[in-house]
């Protein structure tokens, strides 16, 4: 069953949802270029690990099996010294940090895997101002912008400081950006409205070689029907944080209405 939205779907954002699409949409991607860029190029998956740092009892999206066994466990051990000590120990909770692997693809040339293309896909903790994910990729960001690098960004993701651009752009929920290397300082900005359905990207490559196009909205759709969201995301409840604009609701509430009737 496809998704009810005609682009982006917001329910995705949700953290119980969202880390598994995140993980299998570069994979997705990989897929659709890789039949279009060889011999030449290959594109490739890059994980890089980063870490989450939550509560203790608040486990919700990370590891929540382990982390609620942990606590129950730490609990009842903490009662029953408490029943042997004098005084007893009073209670507290710490920060955890869970390691996060974040996925982004790369198009290399086959021969020396050069670098030629980067495409990231934005997780919650790159648009976390004060995280350390933010800072590291704002400065990767800044490494790509002054390289010979063409540089994709896919923003799927409403919440979060977004990464900056000089000037501004028409306020959607979702970006895509392309800075391709010859053309900095300027680069194509798609602003993707819930009504719109998700670009077709343009991937440069090495000149004088073409572009090749990606699909985003294909990709996406793919990675909803594989990931069998359809069955896991419950549309009954409100749209995952941050509130959407009166707009927004309205769409999202006649997309909901319209999948009822079907």
């Amino acid at each position: 069953m496809p998704s009810p939205f005609p682009g982006m779907d917001p329910y995705i954002e949700d953290p119980e949802i969202w880390g598994d699409f995140h993980q299998n949409l570069p994979s997705e991607i990989q897929g659709r270029i890789n039949p279009l860029i060889r011999p030449r190029y290959v594109a490739r998956l890059i994980p890089y690990t980063t870490y989450e740092t939550v509560e203790i009892e608040h486990p919700r999206g990370i590891r929540p099996d382990v982390g609620v066994w942990e606590q129950q466990r730490a609990e009842r051990m903490l009662r029953e010294a408490s029943a042997v000590l004098t005084p007893a120990p009073v209670t507290s909770k710490v920060e955890l940090e869970f390691p996060l692997e974040i996925v982004r693809v790369e198009i290399q040339k086959r021969d020396t895997l050069e670098l030629v293309t980067a495409i990231e896909i934005l997780s919650p903790v790159n648009k976390r101002r004060g995280h350390p994910a933010f800072d590291d990729y704002l400065k990767k960001r800044r490494d790509l912008l002054y390289s010979r690098v063409h540089l994709i960004e896919i923003d799927l993701l409403r919440g979060g400081t977004r990464p900056p651009l000089l000037n501004p752009v028409p306020p959607a929920p979702y970006y895509v950006t392309l800075a391709r290397a010859e053309y900095r300082p300027q680069v194509a900005v798609w602003p993707i409205q819930f009504q719109d359905h998700l670009p077709i990207i343009p991937i440069p490559l090495l000149q004088p070689d073409p572009d090749v196009p990606l699909d985003l909205q294909a990709a996406v759709a793919a990675v909803y029907e594989r990931g069998g969201y359809a069955d896991l995301i419950d549309y009954s409840r409100e749209t995952p944080p941050p509130a959407l604009t009166e707009a927004e609701a309205q769409s999202v509430e006649e997309y909901l209405r319209t999948a009822r009737r079907d």
